[in-house]
């Protein structure tokens, strides 16, 4: 600690002696106009990312940001159904910019997305990167916000029935992947198989994936790779603005209301949401209803906050509460219902977070701080609502103090240090891990460089993670012993970008990760509900490394896009749970569930992705995808050859319509057919009956949607979605209700996923 309050103290001085001279500011204006009809555009939205400031153009298309700083930032403009328009300017030097704007093509989109050494476009970045823009997340039908991302190319999702969504990155899941929401980590007991990801889905403006270790930016447990979700931009100065969105879902009966207004007065930021959703039981041909997998969650969040010509100060508050069943198999298990509310067993998760994010911009760059309160409560009740079984109680403070330099002949520079210190206690007459402490600390620099038709990017990155925990006696007997672990890492990442053409570029990476062993890995010594089984932790694991190699190219045009990404991904000392059998092949029972132990071992992972979108003729969209991942357990018998929840091969197609553009009544108007095909999974994890193979199948989707206009301003969207329409009965290889057990009614292992389930979505923005 004492070298990380010395390292933060020169930082500090060296930004005093960068000189706070006051930084120049000036306004920006200009008009946007389409590029074939020469017509001014309305409603087009110009932000810089970076600044957390925007406006809107007029019926003229007419824009104006005033008090913007004179330093050199990216400029954002979007307008649904045109491709967004990413701009370097030099505010110094500039204070108008006209755009011409083209409507939807088969190019590859330009977005800002923050890179090792700053904010870049997605398409100069050498690290593997998806982008899931606003619209996107409209016009996808999902029952949680992991759920709206499983389509995209090397994405997956372990799954407890419709309720419970964990991401995966090319093969890799669980605290492997790390998620980002208000700038910050997400920290709310993620290690469970049954705990998701408590952040509401309503608040999510976008969305990227980072795929490969990102370690370099957000230390342990970013091995496999990292989701952003990114708020919705601020208010433009003299705006306010409000919007209701409505969904329901067939299926599971899923309805939910969510609603949002905010505004910006002479610098003074504002915004405040609220939402609701609950939903029955999900249905398949094969199960019928499948008790106790219905859900229900409330959320609340807020932000304040100010825009000023030194920086900017945001404070952003959020409350989710989430209320999922926990499904089980067992003889006295009833036929499910359409029944909302929970039944018995289930969970009630509330999770709190605080934000405050600053800016101070100096001439020569930028200091950034963030500080975050995270609490997360979690109860398990299992036989009265009286009084949880299991209660854990989950805080955590973060930190990220950083300074990044501006541009300078092609150079760009960040250096920083951040970390949390986190308390988890037990609060219920349960245990399955101990209470227990951790701190965490990392440096980081990083430095980009332009040179000629090569971007380069990369960096170094050391880590310490303390780990202690606590005794605890249960009824007279010592449940967990007092120990304390310490891990420390040096990571890095370094890649390049080379342009072999306006239309095409070269990327290749090479970066590296660690993952410190979670608490449940470490200690656990229990019944872990909801995951039929019995969990036994190991205090002697060792943390988890890699090195992972990307090769990519793509390839865009008006007409044609094409990407192809590879990688090889080796771990070592790679941790997993495995069952235990005794001498006669049997499952080790403890408390009435099979005994599942943790241990590690080397793996290798490889595949890729490629992705094809055509654009043959106007308006008609034919595109489609394959992901794959190979992940081998090195030096192990054929029943443990490869790893647990691998997902399976998977195609995903799509022919798109667009009916209407630039309608008077209908606008953006299209139709749309879909196929998800998942190829057989035969490489699982054999060993003492843990995985299964699992079957091949299909499942065809279909969607139409239209904006509603009025006088050229977007009245209301109206969307309506199907999915697996021929109501097929399948099992996802990562859906974790395939080890339920035995299933009376179906008479077989195990639940199937859900059936045919159509969505119809309404979004209502409100211009004030």
């Amino acid at each position: 600690m004492k070298n990380v309050r010395f390292i933060t103290m020169l930082l500090c001085l060296y930004l005093s002696q960068a000189t706070f001279a006051a930084v120049r500011h000036t306004a920006l204006e200009g008009v946007v106009k389409d590029s074939i009809s020469g017509l001014p555009l309305q409603g087009v939205v110009v932000y810089f990312p970076e600044l957390k400031k925007g406006g809107i153009t007029d019926a003229d298309g007419h824009y104006v940001i005033k008090e913007l700083p004179g330093l050199k930032s990216m400029v954002q403009v979007s307008l649904v159904g045109h491709q967004t328009i990413v701009r370097d300017l030099d505010l110094r030097t500039t204070d108008r910019q006209d755009f011409l704007m083209q409507e939807n093509s088969a190019r590859l989109g330009e977005v800002v997305v923050k890179g090792y050494s700053g904010n870049g476009m997605l398409k100069n970045l050498a690290s593997p990167i998806s982008f899931v823009s606003h619209r996107d997340m409209e016009m996808r039908a999902s029952s949680n916000v992991i759920d709206a991302l499983a389509r995209e190319p090397g994405m997956a999702q372990i799954t407890t029935g419709s309720s419970i969504s964990k991401p995966v990155i090319r093969g890799l899941g669980y605290n492997r992947v790390v998620v980002v929401h208000n700038g910050v980590r997400q920290e709310g007991q993620q290690w469970g198989d049954e705990h998701g990801v408590e952040i509401d889905a309503s608040s999510v403006h976008a969305a990227r994936i980072l795929k490969g270790p990102a370690s370099l930016m957000y230390g342990s447990d970013a091995i496999a790779g990292v989701v952003i979700f990114e708020d919705e931009p601020a208010a433009a100065e003299g705006h306010v603005n409000a919007g209701v969105a409505s969904e329901y879902q067939t299926n599971n009966g899923l309805r939910s209301l969510a609603a949002h207004a905010a505004g910006n007065h002479s610098g003074w930021l504002w915004r405040l949401r609220g939402s609701a959703k609950d939903a029955h039981v999900y249905k398949n041909s094969r199960d019928g209803y499948v008790y106790n997998s219905g859900l229900g969650e409330k959320a609340l969040s807020g932000m304040m906050g100010t825009n000023r010509k030194w920086g900017f100060s945001h404070l952003n508050m959020s409350l989710v509460e989430q209320q999922p069943g926990i499904v089980e198999l067992d003889d006295n298990t009833p036929p499910g219902s359409k029944h909302y509310g929970h039944l018995m067993p289930y969970q009630t998760i509330r999770h709190a977070k605080v934000v405050l994010d600053n800016a101070l911009y100096l001439r020569r760059g930028s200091v950034k701080a963030l500080l975050s309160y995270q609490q997360n409560n979690r109860k398990e009740y299992e036989e009265a609502e009286e009084e949880a079984g299991l209660q854990l109680m989950l805080r955590t403070v973060g930190y990220n103090l950083s300074y990044q330099m501006a541009e300078h002949d092609g150079w760009t520079l960040a250096a920083g240090t951040n970390g949390m210190l986190q308390h988890s206690g037990n609060r219920g007459d349960e245990f399955l891990i101990p209470d227990y402490r951790l701190t965490d600390v990392g440096l980081f620099a990083t430095l980009g460089k332009s040179l000629g038709r090569w971007d380069w990017s990369g960096g170094v990155r050391a880590d310490h993670r303390h780990f202690k925990s606590n005794e605890l006696w249960d009824e007279g007997h010592l449940r967990f012993s007092r120990f304390h672990r310490n891990f420390t890492s040096f990571t890095g990442s370094v890649g390049g970008i080379y342009h072999l053409s306006p239309q095409s570029n070269l990327r290749v990476n090479l970066s590296r990760g660690f993952r410190a062993p979670n608490v449940i890995e470490l200690s656990s010594n229990g019944i872990h509900e909801g995951t039929f089984r019995y969990e036994q932790g190991n205090p002697q694991l060792s943390a988890e490394s890699n090195w992972q190699a990307d090769l990519g190219m793509d390839y865009s045009t008006a007409t044609v896009s094409a990407q192809v990404s590879l990688f090889h991904n080796q771990v070592d000392h790679f941790i997993y749970a495995h069952r235990l059998t005794d001498a006669a092949g049997l499952p080790v029972m403890n408390d009435g569930q099979p005994t599942y132990a943790y241990t590690s071992g080397n793996a290798r992972l490889y595949g890729g992705e490629v992705s094809l979108d055509v654009h043959p003729v106007e308006g008609l969209h034919m595109g489609g995808s394959f992901s794959y991942v190979n992940a081998l357990q090195l030096h192990q018998n054929r029943d443990s050859r490869y790893l647990p929840f691998t997902p399976a091969p998977r195609i995903m197609t799509e022919v798109r319509y667009d009916l209407v553009r630039d309608g008077r009544v209908l606008n953006n108007s299209y139709v749309s057919l879909n196929l998800e095909y998942n190829f057989r999974q035969d490489h699982f994890y054999a060993k003492g009956g843990t995985e299964t193979a699992t079957s091949d199948y299909g499942l065809l989707g279909l969607s139409i949607g239209t904006d509603f206009m009025h006088r050229h301003r977007r009245v209301c969207s109206l969307f309506l979605m199907g999915s697996n329409i021929t109501n097929k009965a399948y099992q996802n290889h990562l859906s974790r209700l395939k080890y339920a057990g035995y299933n009376p009614v179906a008479g077989r292992q195990g639940i199937s996923d859900m059936g045919r389930n159509f969505t119809l979505k309404l979004v209502v923005p409100i211009e004030l």
